[in-house]
């Protein structure tokens, strides 16, 4: 019974931490896209076109 919990407990860590991995990846992907929007920005200012 001990082995059945234990298995159980290490299974829910291990969805835990793939879920965790799929999070940060789309995250990282927005900041991303921000950081995009804000050098087109910031080169279309540098020509004095603000």
């Amino acid at each position: 019974m001990k082995r059945v919990i234990a298995l159980m407990m290490v299974s829910m860590f291990s969805l835990g931490m793939l879920s965790a991995c799929n999070t940060m990846a789309g995250a990282g992907q927005d900041v991303q896209k921000a950081g995009e929007k804000v050098e087109k920005k910031a080169e279309d200012c540098k020509d004095g076109r603000c």
